[in-house]
């Protein structure tokens, strides 16, 4: 396989990070630098002590407080960008412009129409563009992949996931945060959380091409909705539903593949057996998520960038997510 990108330095990515917040301290940063082939040379953060501080924290070699330079140094490849979603647009077009690889994370953007506008600028550069949907990457998803193919549970029929969680003190203080802004989110927790389970559940399943959905604000404590339900149709014909809750009593993740000859049981985010069940019998099987629980998403975009192995999870792939909760919060 030939390199997807001719690089400076032949076999090394060189990553610079925008936005070096908490997403960044165990989930992705620390994996730049331990991937094979890859390497962390620049973070960047508006607050210059906070970037200074992480940057000696992780043994980065160059930090910055404005996002123009860390993409303008030629010393950065690739620039992975963990801002919050209203700046990933703005972000991304000025890394396309400077003809450098991108990896933004989720959700790409604040909707499906900016996230389209992304994709363009980098097919005209001739550039990929990667979405940290890592879950496409896990072992234990490839797992359940694996079973899906194998047809374990035969011909999938119908899935539903099920997610609440209580309200967090900060939420119940009534203090501003992006995470629930719909000017700097897109949406709350529902576009911030439940774009992993659907994008996941595309990878396993194909897109999604018919949902209906409907959303509240049960508790009103911050401007986004709170409360979501949603039907969906995939292109093959399964058929799926889920439910969303941010005030409730005690938190659940439960996801549910049903199909003709058995089920799959099993959690999105919270770190449960998948659970397989046949008229064999049920097998459970535990499968740990990664210290850097991105490691293994970075490791297949490096390989990407330097053999054109191909990622699951891209620009285009990741729009769909996005236009998925457009369709359900348009309901609202």
């Amino acid at each position: 396989m030939k390199p997807l990108i001719n690089l400076p330095i032949p076999g090394l990515v060189r990553w610079g990070i925008l936005g070096c917040g908490n997403v960044t301290e165990l989930k992705s940063g620390p994996a730049f630098a331990k991937v094979e082939g890859s390497a962390l040379v620049a973070v960047m953060r508006r607050d210059a002590a906070k970037a200074a501080d992480y940057a000696r924290r992780h043994q980065v070699p160059v930090w910055y407080s404005d996002a123009d330079a860390l993409i303008a140094d030629p010393q950065v490849d690739a620039v992975y960008i963990a801002t919050p979603p209203a700046s990933h647009k703005e972000l991304a077009l000025k890394v396309a412009a400077a003809g450098k690889i991108c990896c933004v994370e989720k959700p790409m953007a604040l909707n499906a129409a900016e996230c389209a506008g992304m994709v363009q600028a980098f097919e005209q550069q001739g550039l990929p563009l990667y979405v940290a949907y890592y879950r496409r990457c896990l072992p234990r998803f490839l797992q359940l992949k694996s079973w899906l193919e194998q047809g374990r549970i035969g011909k999938v029929r119908q899935v539903h996931w099920n997610f609440s969680r209580i309200a967090s003190e900060l939420d119940l203080s009534g203090q501003a945060h992006w995470r629930v802004d719909p000017a700097q989110a897109g949406g709350g927790y529902f576009v911030d959380l439940a774009s992993h389970g659907l994008d996941l559940l595309m990878h396993l399943l194909g897109d999604i091409v018919e949902v209906k959905g409907f959303t509240a604000r049960q508790a009103a404590l911050y401007p986004a909705e709170d409360a979501v339900t949603a039907i969906w149709r995939f292109q093959s014909g399964v058929l799926g539903s889920g439910y969303w809750n941010f005030v409730s009593a005690q938190r659940q993740d439960s996801l549910s593949l049903i199909g003709s000859l058995g089920r799959i049981d099993c959690a999105v985010f919270d770190d449960e057996p998948l659970r397989l069940q046949t008229a064999d019998g049920i097998e459970e099987l535990r499968i740990a998520h990664p210290q850097h629980i991105q490691q293994p998403h970075i490791a297949t975009m490096v390989q990407d960038i330097l053999q054109g192995s191909g990622h699951p999870s891209t620009g285009t792939t990741a729009l769909r997510a996005n236009w998925v909760m457009d369709q359900i919060l348009a309901q609202a």
